[in-house]
C-alpha cells in the first residue's frame, strides 16, 4: 500500500457558503467543483475549493440526520475526513481491514466524461475518517457529485503550496493507542516526539509520517497531572479529539501573511519582547528580525534548520479549528521551541508593563 499523500480535506460545517467565504475570499481559494440534491448527493450541500495542490471539500447537511448535522451538533466546524491519494484504492481498503482497520464505505467507482476515480473509506481517529481516493484518469479535482467549475482567479496559486501537516489533540491515555494504530494498520512511522513542558501546563507530542513523508500529523495528549493548557481547552470546546489546526506550507510566509492580512484573516498576537533574543536563540536568520517583528513571525530551528510560523486566529464561534502557516529553511520538526519562547516573552512584556505602572504610580504619588 503506498500513501502519497493527502488528496483533499473534508471540513463539516454549518452554513457551506459562509464558510466559503473565508476560505475562498481571506485564505485565497478558488471555488473547482458545486453540488447538491441536484447532482446526486443527497441531504447535502458540497463546495470543492483549491489553491495550489490545497483542496478543501466544505459539507453542510440539509436534514438533521445527515452526517455532516450530526458531526457539527457535537464538534461545531471541523475536520471530518482527511483524503489520502493511493495508487489502488481497492487495494489499499483490503489491506488497511487485513491490519485491523474499520471499513465505512466499500471501493466504488465514478466516472464522468473525461475523468475516472475509486473511492473508499476507513475509520481514521475518533470520528474522522480517510477516504482513499485513486485518480485513474483525468479529473484533477473530480469528485463524485460535483459539478466542475472552470478555474478561475489563478494568479495567486502560488501563494501557499500544500498541506503540510495536521494537528490533532486526543484524550487523555489516547495517544499511544493512535500512535500504535497508525503503525500498525496504516504503516506509518513514527519520527517524532516530545513532552513539552510551561508554567505548570505540559503535554505529550508525537509525529507519524506516511512513508511517502506527504501525509503528516502532529498527536497531541495533555498531561493531566499538570495544569490544564490550551489542548484541554480544545478538547473541552471540541467535546473530544479532533483536528486542533491544519498546517499550510508556504514558500514565502512574508508575502502570504501580508496578503491574507489585507484580505482580513486575523493572526495570533506575538509580544513584541519575543524578538528581543530571537537571533541569539535560534541563530542567524536570513531576513530582516523587523520584518519578522512587524508581521508577528515566529522562529524555530531543528537540526535540520529553521523553521518560520503563525497562526490565525480561530475563525470558529468554539475558538476551535484554526490554520498555521509555514516556511520551511530546512526544518523538518514543527516549532515546539516556540511555545516556552512565547511564554516567557509575555512575561517580560508583563514584567515591563508592570513596572511602567509601579513608576508611573509612584510618580502621580510623588508629584
Amino acid at each position: 500500500m503506498d500513501i502519497r499523500g493527502i488528496d483533499h480535506i473534508e471540513l463539516y460545517v454549518d452554513d457551506t457558503r459562509q464558510s466559503a467565504a473565508y476560505f475562498g475570499n481571506a485564505v485565497g481559494l478558488r471555488p473547482r467543483g458545486q453540488g447538491g440534491p441536484e447532482t446526486g448527493l443527497t441531504g447535502q450541500r458540497s463546495l470543492l475549493l483549491r489553491h495550489a495542490d490545497i483542496r478543501l471539500l466544505l459539507t453542510s447537511g440539509l436534514t438533521a440526520d445527515h452526517p455532516a448535522a450530526a458531526y457539527v451538533r457535537q464538534h461545531g466546524d471541523g475536520i471530518a475526513v482527511v483524503a489520502l491519494a493511493v495508487d489502488n484504492a481497492a487495494e489499499a481498503y483490503a489491506e488497511l481491514l487485513a491490519r485491523g482497520a474499520v471499513g465505512e464505505l466499500p471501493p466504488t467507482t465514478t466516472t464522468s466524461a473525461d475523468a475516472e476515480i475509486v473511492i473508499a473509506e476507513v475509520a481514521g481517529f475518533a470520528d474522522v475518517r480517510h477516504r482513499l481516493v485513486e485518480r485513474r484518469r483525468g479529473g484533477r479535482d473530480f469528485l463524485p457529485g460535483l459539478a466542475e467549475l472552470p478555474p478561475v482567479g489563478e494568479a495567486t496559486d502560488h501563494l501557499l503550496a500544500e498541506i503540510d501537516h495536521l494537528a490533532v489533540c486526543v484524550p487523555p491515555g489516547q495517544l499511544a493507542e493512535t500512535v500504535r494504530g497508525y503503525r500498525e494498520i496504516f504503516g506509518f512511522n513514527e519520527i517524532f516526539h516530545e513532552y513539552v513542558e510551561v508554567d505548570g501546563q505540559a503535554m505529550n507530542s508525537t509525529v507519524v509520517q506516511s512513508r511517502s513523508g506527504r501525509v503528516t500529523l502532529v498527536l497531541l495528549e495533555p498531561d493531566t497531572s499538570r495544569r490544564a493548557g490550551q489542548i484541554d481547552a480544545f478538547l473541552a470546546q471540541h467535546s473530544g479529539a479532533g483536528v486542533q489546526h491544519l498546517g499550510l506550507r508556504t514558500d514565502d510566509i512574508i508575502a502570504a501573511v501580508g496578503a491574507l492580512r489585507q484580505r482580513g484573516v486575523r493572526f495570533a498576537r506575538t509580544p513584541a519582547a519575543y524578538y528581543d533574543d530571537l537571533e541569539t536563540r535560534v541563530g542567524r536568520i536570513d531576513g530582516s528580525v523587523d520584518q519578522l517583528r512587524e508581521f508577528g513571525v515566529l522562529v524555530d530551528r531543528d537540526h535540520d534548520g529553521q523553521l518560520l510560523q503563525i497562526f490565525t486566529e480561530s475563525m470558529h464561534v468554539r475558538r476551535t479549528l484554526f490554520l498555521e502557516l509555514i516556511e520551511r529553511r530546512g526544518a523538518r520538526t514543527f516549532g515546539s521551541g516556540n511555545i516556552k519562547a512565547l511564554y516567557e516573552a509575555k512575561e517580560r512584556e508583563l514584567a515591563v508593563s508592570a513596572s511602567v505602572g509601579g513608576l508611573a504610580a509612584t510618580q502621580e504619588v510623588t508629584g
